[in-house]
């Protein structure tokens, strides 16, 4: 009887053992989950706010458009050909018409 005792309390302290492995090996795992979520967070915050705005922001005189025009402009970033003859000349070479579209 004493053997068979025995036994029952070795089962029951390696299932201890094994069952504190398997919580330390998840608790571990967690913190490196957390860890790799914290340094990504960091590295895409640092990324967007060094974004910025890099080129010089051009302003476009828009006195005079019609409705359509102003609409063409906003929605869809479409200037007038009247409007793009003047300031073509001033852009050095760079076009100002949108390519593609909806």
């Amino acid at each position: 009887m004493k053997c068979c005792d025995i036994k029952d309390e070795n089962q029951k302290e390696s299932t201890n053992d094994v069952n504190s492995m398997v919580e330390i090996k998840k608790s571990t795992l967690l913190w490196i989950v957390i860890g790799i979520l914290l340094i990504t967070t960091i590295f895409l915050t640092i990324k967007a706010s060094s974004i910025g705005t890099t080129g010089a922001a051009t302003t476009i005189d828009t006195t005079g458009w019609t409705a359509d025009e102003l609409m063409n402009y906003e929605m869809h970033g479409i200037v007038p050909a009247r409007a793009s003859a003047s300031s073509s000349s001033s852009a050095s070479g760079v076009s100002s018409q949108m390519v593609g579209g909806c």
